[in-house]
């Protein structure tokens, strides 16, 4: 008995059907969320970047803020583009005109927990970055004055890491430099 296989002229090869390349906004992947816009930026483009977006309309840097991901090395929520790092620095700006908002995420590592500064581009972050280099230890290359903001200059380490010994330390924040309001 033979089997016949009938020739219809189809190729029955298929290709798999090449995978898209991901959606990039001035290089930086973009990830859409509903109507959330979120822009994974590698450190060295950071400034760039930001420039651009303010170029577009984005003139406002409304939060900077950073993230301590120790105890989430494996996080679902980062795209398989993005190596996933300790640390992370998040920049949210503003397009009043569009009425639009979108989320840069940068990944810092924890060897080496430096970003660029954006004093230059948006002089507002200067208390952000300080902050979050007060409370998490990153640097921002750059700024004018990369000192604690909120804890005391002798204070060791920083408490917002999630490797940082809870103790009852009480603690006496800086003043303003006015002196602040009496109490």
């Amino acid at each position: 008995m033979v089997d016949t296989v009938a020739d219809n002229g189809a190729d029955e090869t298929t290709e798999p059907a090449p995978t898209p390349e991901p959606e990039r906004l001035h290089g930086a992947l973009v990830v859409r969320n509903g109507d959330d816009v979120v822009l994974h930026a590698e450190r060295g483009a950071l400034v760039e970047l930001v420039t651009k977006l303010r170029a577009d309309g984005f003139w406002q840097c409304i939060d900077l803020c950073a993230v301590d991901y120790l105890t989430h090395p494996g996080r679902s929520a980062i795209p398989t583009e993005v190596t996933p790092e300790r640390f992370e620095v998040v920049v949210s700006l503003l397009n009043h005109n569009e009425a639009r908002r979108v989320r840069i995420r940068v990944q810092v590592p924890e060897d080496d927990a430096t970003v660029p500064t954006l004093f230059k581009v948006h002089p507002g972050t200067e208390a952000m970055e300080r902050e979050a280099y007060d409370l998490f230890g990153i640097t921002f290359d750059g700024h004018p004055d990369m000192s604690r903001i909120l804890l005391p200059d002798e204070w060791h380490g920083h408490p917002l890491r999630k490797d940082h010994a809870i103790g009852k330390i009480p603690v006496q924040f800086k003043a303003a430099p006015n002196g602040g309001p009496e109490r």
